[in-house]
């Protein structure tokens, strides 16, 4: 996958961290897209489950939010999600529920107050962690 690794811009982190946290108490989400390992744009989507432990992504965002990608000529990298009250790994529903094969998947967690983000890719029933290289 990709060799692996997701190239962020300090602003693509700052749009997703702005997004969860607006979000709080309950679970933000959205999509990441670009070419090959870089992010090009984050697409915010609203949680139509508005619950602090569980998300879904809007179809209609999500379908837009495709639509979108496809007309800019980027593919869809990662998928993103926060767990306002831990843990910062994929819980068993995520790697369950993931739709996306072949795509990272982000988590924000906040185990210290301080939101972090970690990067995984989602296989079968397991996951693995991968490196987010922030860089201009």
């Amino acid at each position: 996958m990709k060799n692996e690794g997701l190239l962020l811009s300090p602003w693509h982190i700052g749009q997703m961290e702005d997004h969860v946290s607006e979000c709080m108490p309950e679970e933000g989400c959205g999509l990441l897209a670009g070419v090959g390992q870089r992010v090009e744009l984050t697409i915010p989507i609203t949680n139509q489950l508005h619950s602090p432990v569980r998300y879904n992504m809007e179809p209609e965002e999500l379908v837009r939010a495709f639509y979108d990608l496809e007309a800019r000529g980027l593919e869809m990298l990662a998928s993103f999600h926060s767990h306002p009250n831990g843990p910062d790994f994929p819980s068993e529903s995520d790697i369950r529920e993931f739709a996306y094969p072949g795509t990272f998947m982000l988590i924000w967690a906040r185990p210290a107050s301080i939101w972090q983000v970690k990067g995984y890719v989602v296989l079968l029933n397991a996951y693995y962690e991968i490196e987010l290289r922030i860089k201009n």
